[in-house]
């Protein structure tokens, strides 16, 4: 499968993979296995998506973010694969983390933003497993982070 034209049959631009600002690396290859750090929910303009999901967000907008993190996500991936996507064997786990309020019980269908982004993009490859957690903040005020782990070929 050519995952660049899928991108482009599905109208996604890629954002610039942004650089680490604190003390660690955006993304690590350790043996086959490619791991991407937390990509926060920024979105098309650059700017952050911020605020708790269930007070400031709904499902829907929190859905969204994530989708924007997957897309961070893939960005981190092309760059650390020289913008080649076929060097993926599959996406192993997401983990996300949607900054919500504590009586907020849909968390999974925030993640599902990010998941079926990645699934969307990479077919059966992008089948992974996943935790979608709930916390009280995240980096600068953001509705949702979220971290992948890929096998690459």
């Amino acid at each position: 499968m050519n995952y660049k034209e899928n991108l482009k049959k599905l109208s996604l631009e890629i954002p610039k993979a942004k650089a680490p600002v604190g003390n660690y690396v955006a993304t690590k290859i350790s043996g086959k296995m490619l791991f991407v750090s937390g990509q926060i929910s920024i979105n098309d303009k650059g700017d952050l998506i911020l605020g708790k999901v269930g007070k400031d967000l709904n499902i829907e907008a929190g859905y969204n973010a994530a989708k924007r993190c997957a897309l961070s996500i893939i960005s981190q991936v092309m760059k650390v694969c020289d913008n080649d996507l076929n060097k993926i064997k599959s996406c192993v786990k997401l983990t996300g983390f949607v900054n919500s309020t504590d009586d907020f019980k849909d968390q999974p269908k925030v993640l599902n933003g990010a998941s079926d982004l990645i699934v969307s993009v990479f077919g059966d490859v992008g089948m992974h497993t996943r935790a979608a957690v709930s916390v009280n903040s995240l980096p600068l005020g953001v509705a949702v982070e979220v971290d992948a782990i890929f096998e690459l070929n």
